[in-house]
């Protein structure tokens, strides 16, 4: 079994930065690709910035310049630092990870989401 919690989320203003976290725990034997999606109310879910293994980073074009994807493998943790937030990133954020566990079987995990709120 395996757990991604997140943290970080809340209101901030517009033109305002945020710092999302996401821990990864259980039985992790590594863990391949990260990332980071978000789904705003009524829109579909979208991705917004992946990270490999590696440290291969990849942004959806409306987050480009200012949104920067970042991991520490030594803690399973994956973060996405925003700045000069826009109200039009309002969404739940939910991280993914694609783990392989302890039997060495490789499976996909997704955390409870965090609420980001850009607004004044």
């Amino acid at each position: 079994q395996v757990q991604l919690v997140e943290s970080g989320g809340g209101l901030v203003q517009p033109g305002g930065s945020l710092r999302l976290s996401c821990a990864a725990s259980g039985s992790i034997f590594s863990i391949r690709s990260m990332g980071w999606y978000r789904q705003a109310p009524g829109k579909q879910r979208e991705l917004v910035a992946p990270i490999t293994s590696s440290g291969s980073t990849n942004y959806a074009d409306s987050v480009k310049a200012r949104f920067t994807i970042s991991r520490d493998n030594a803690k399973n943790t994956v973060y996405l630092e925003m700045n000069s937030l826009k109200p039009e990133d309002t969404a739940v954020y939910y991280c993914n990870a694609e783990v392989v566990v302890t039997t060495g079987r490789v499976y996909a995990y997704w955390g409870q989401g965090t609420q980001v709120t850009v607004a004044s």
